[in-house]
């Protein structure tokens, strides 16, 4: 990878907030970097090859990062939200055996042999998609108190699940590597929490202030990739530790100013080239040979939505289970291990980022239509 290459994909991940510059349409900002990597990656020009080893060490920071960042998007320490976690996990729990029979359904229909694959997918939600939705449509109530719950909920268990079932032949070495993780997660908490009640973070704080020293900025990096050091010496997919990472910072909350340093490095920098790097990778060209498999995105994707809307069976309204629906990190991870591991078929991990890009737009669809009612 060059200079100038990286200039270029920087550049591309412009493409991103182009397409999201309307807030009525509420497109997330990836969907213009994915589209930007796809035209210059494998299935278009083919200036990007995102096999070089630069390039891909570059995007799995990123990838670890946009995780981290989406674990510090999950709720834990809202008072609010935890009295409506019964509810949440109800509704997660039903969408959850839903999925289950719907994914070994799709599964055998593709004969692909990833139903466990596809139930994780379709039970899945993504709280770094839906709750910068719901904030931005300044949603409140007992309903909106619910969908978080039920999204941090399924977030979690479904991040947690996907490296188990991707390899199932190696799921008991995942397992082991996963409890590594989040052992090593829940110390951090602890430490964390420590700093907090002793005002050591809070002196920290100060002097990195005065001095300009970046210090908790610096303390955040090292950390994560540290437990993404951890995960890949246990055989985990670095998914587990950017999430693990970011769920104890969120449990401790995270400094204001740490937030905004973390937003310039993952949203300027770091996130856009994984998700140009992404879509790079992905080959839309092998739907030409397997037409089949663009089927199977649609089923994923529709599917995703139905079953998300069969909450309404318990009084959840159906823009919201729409919005539930909203699905990216499981299916980029499941995309990006699979694709690592070499588990995946032809198209089929295209076919997975379809069924992802249809939950999107079913959501930015309910985001609209709950603007336009409370115009």
């Amino acid at each position: 990878m060059t200079f100038s290459t990286l200039a270029l994909v920087i550049a591309l991940g412009l493409c991103g907030p182009l397409l999201a510059v309307r807030r009525s349409w509420h497109v997330p900002v990836i969907l213009g970097e994915l589209v930007a990597g796809i035209l210059f990656g494998t299935t278009g020009f083919g200036i990007l090859h995102a096999s070089d080893p630069l390039f891909t060490f570059l995007a799995d920071m990123g990838f670890a990062l946009v995780m981290f960042v989406a674990g510090t998007h999950v709720p834990v320490r809202d008072p609010a939200v935890r009295s409506a976690l019964g509810q949440g996990a109800a509704r997660a729990v039903l969408v959850g055996l839903l999925a289950a029979a719907a994914g070994f359904g799709i599964a055998r229909w593709f004969d692909t042999g990833h139903g466990a694959v596809y139930a994780v997918l379709m039970a899945s939600s993504s709280a770094a998609l839906v709750l910068p939705i719901t904030d931005a449509l300044g949603l409140g109530g007992k309903p909106l108190l619910a969908l978080t719950a039920q999204v941090a909920i399924a977030d979690t268990a479904c991040v947690i699940a996907l490296p188990l079932v991707i390899d199932p032949a190696n799921a008991g070495r995942a397992a082991v590597g996963a409890a590594a993780v989040a052992a090593a997660a829940v110390v951090l908490f602890l430490v964390l929490r420590r700093s907090e009640l002793s005002g050591a973070r809070r002196r920290m704080h100060r002097l990195s202030e005065d001095r300009g020293f970046a210090l908790e900025l610096r303390v955040s990096l090292a950390i994560l990739f540290a437990l993404c050091a951890l995960a890949t010496q246990t055989h985990v997919s670095i998914m587990l530790a950017g999430f693990a990472a970011g769920l104890a910072v969120a449990g401790i909350g995270e400094p204001r100013r740490v937030a905004r340093q973390l937003f310039a490095i993952n949203d300027g920098f770091l996130g856009p080239l994984f998700f140009v790097w992404l879509g790079a990778r992905l080959d839309l060209r092998e739907f030409g040979a397997h037409p089949r498999l663009i089927l199977l995105g649609l089923a994923l994707g529709l599917g995703t939505i139905l079953l998300h809307l069969a909450t309404r069976v318990t009084g959840q309204p159906f823009a919201y289970g729409t919005l539930a629906a909203a699905q990216i990190g499981v299916p980029i991870a499941a995309v990006t291990i699979g694709s690592e591991l070499h588990v995946l078929l032809p198209g089929e991990g295209s076919a997975l980022m379809l069924g992802a890009l249809c939950t999107i737009a079913a959501a930015a669809f309910a985001a609209g239509r709950i603007a336009a009612r409370a115009a």
